[in-house]
């Protein structure tokens, strides 16, 4: 079995959290997340904390949601950045922190929702077959 061990950069961390690296700074600074030294010298992190963090910033983003009970458990909260409709479909693009997501519903659901280019909305993913790679250092 291969255990790699993730100590991250501050600016790697702003990066997979889609803020920036003074946010990360602050949050090391606060106490929110344990800093480490890495061997370069430089502040950095190690990525199970950073998960911890997001898990608990993140325990149940349906906390700030109407919905009553849903069987999706990956939920991102984001801006919608742009729609495309024709006569019975839409494509609805979002982008929740670094993360962009491209849904295809229908137009009247748009519609519905009041979704418009800067709209709040939640994505909701839910999948059978999830593909999990790990990046180049």
């Amino acid at each position: 079995m291969l255990t790699i061990v993730t100590n991250l950069r501050i600016s790697e961390a702003a990066a997979l959290l889609g803020v920036s690296d003074d946010t990360v700074r602050r949050w090391i600074d606060q106490g929110r997340l344990p800093q480490i030294r890495l061997d370069n010298g430089r502040k950095g992190v190690h990525g199970a904390d950073l998960a911890n963090l997001l898990r608990d910033q993140h325990a149940d983003p349906r906390d700030s949601a109407v919905t009553v009970a849903a069987s999706a458990r990956n939920r991102l909260r984001g801006i919608v950045t742009r729609i495309v409709k024709d006569t019975v479909m839409a494509q609805v693009e979002m982008q929740a922190g670094p993360f962009r997501l491209v849904s295809l519903i229908s137009r009247e659901s748009v519609d519905e929702l009041g979704l418009e280019v800067g709209s709040v909305a939640v994505a909701s993913v839910k999948s059978t077959h999830v593909v999990v790679e790990i990046p180049e250092s």
